[in-house]
């Protein structure tokens, strides 16, 4: 087997092929991206973790994240974050500074956050615990579309009704691969040995991008064979009222549940301790990992324990046209990319680099 970086494969194939897109723009202005996180729960007012609710744009998650530990002593990893939120928007999200002895006024430290860094906080409540990742149901996103197509609106309502009657592939975005995949090169470069990082941060950031590039290459297979909208022997398929898993067994019944988007397949985040599929899914998956020469044995070296990804997203989408363009709004459940949605709608690899 060989044992050299293999060829990197970016294509993403759309689930509507066959309706024109609108073209366009995003981010030509920061007011034309907006995110606001949907919290998986309320803080008690209790407790050593002071969560603070700001509002951010042009600045990362992580440059917040990094400010907010200067500011009060402390290490990066002691200031939770339940996601990351896009630079180029105005984006709104929960993070949470410990503060393990006195707990300062709730209502001080705002003014000092809001003096020393450019962010706007909205609340500042105490909790229990550490805000983590994935501490969160989804987000909401309104994006204005610019410089679009004429019948923009038309054009994008066909779309709508077809991601509404079948979803989209549940994408990982641009954000992960870097440009032209070079986070992807780095990642597969760490999972062979082939490179050493010693930034902690950095190393985990690459090997994420080279799981959802897997992930990525597996949902496409599955458009390409057309599967995507059936469910293959083996599968292991999530609820969506419960969150449970299980392995397809009765093709006939749970294609029907599928169908009724009670379910949907799930996607491989490859890992040693990866719950697999069986069957002919559990070949399929197989595939994928034998064709860019990487093993369980890889994965667990560099402690990547791999999970489940919710194969399809089943947004419900709102459209409007406004002065500036085509303005779209949605919500995700977390983990989805919002430009997975766009560039279901524009279709001019605008997100390509």
């Amino acid at each position: 087997m060989p044992d050299h970086l293999p060829e990197i494969n970016l294509h993403l194939p759309y689930i509507t092929p066959e309706l024109p897109g609108v073209g366009g723009k995003i981010r030509q202005k920061t007011k034309h991206f907006i995110v606001q996180e949907i919290p998986l729960y309320e803080p008690s007012g209790e407790g050593i973790h002071l969560y603070l609710n700001i509002t951010k744009q042009d600045t990362t998650t992580r440059d917040i994240q990094i400010g907010l530990a200067k500011l009060f002593n402390l290490d990066p990893s002691q200031v939770g974050k339940a996601g990351l939120k896009d630079k180029y928007a105005i984006a709104t999200q929960t993070l949470s500074v410990v503060f393990d002895g006195d707990q300062p006024d709730p209502g001080e430290i705002k003014e000092i956050v809001e003096k020393e860094l450019p962010v706007k906080v909205n609340w500042a409540k105490y909790h229990t615990n550490k805000l983590r990742a994935g501490h969160l149901l989804g987000n909401q996103f309104t994006i204005t579309i610019t410089d679009v197509e004429e019948d923009a609106l038309e054009k994008a309502q066909k779309i709508a009704d077809k991601i509404q009657e079948i979803g989209i592939p549940n994408y990982y975005g641009v954000q992960r691969t870097g440009k032209e995949g070079e986070n992807i090169k780095q990642g597969w470069l760490l999972l062979k040995n082939k490179k050493r990082i010693r930034d902690r941060w950095l190393r985990k950031l690459l090997l994420s991008s080279y799981q959802s590039y897997l992930c990525n290459r597996y949902l496409a297979q599955r458009v390409e064979n057309e599967k995507y909208t059936e469910l293959i022997q083996g599968d292991i398929a999530k609820k969506h009222d419960t969150g449970g898993e299980f392995h397809v067994e009765d093709l006939e019944t749970e294609q029907k549940r599928f169908n009724n988007k009670e379910i949907s397949f799930t996607a491989p985040m490859f890992g040693y301790k990866m719950r697999e599929a069986t069957d002919e899914s559990g070949i399929f998956e197989s595939s994928i990992l034998d064709s860019v020469t990487i093993t369980k044995k890889d994965f667990r070296k560099h402690h990547v324990k791999g999970t489940r990804r919710t194969g399809r997203i089943l947004p419900e989408i709102t459209l409007d046209t406004c002065e500036d363009g085509l303005m779209i709004s949605f919500t995700l459940m977390k983990g989805s990319y919002a430009t997975t949605v766009l560039r279901e709608f524009m279709k001019n690899d605008v997100f390509a680099d």
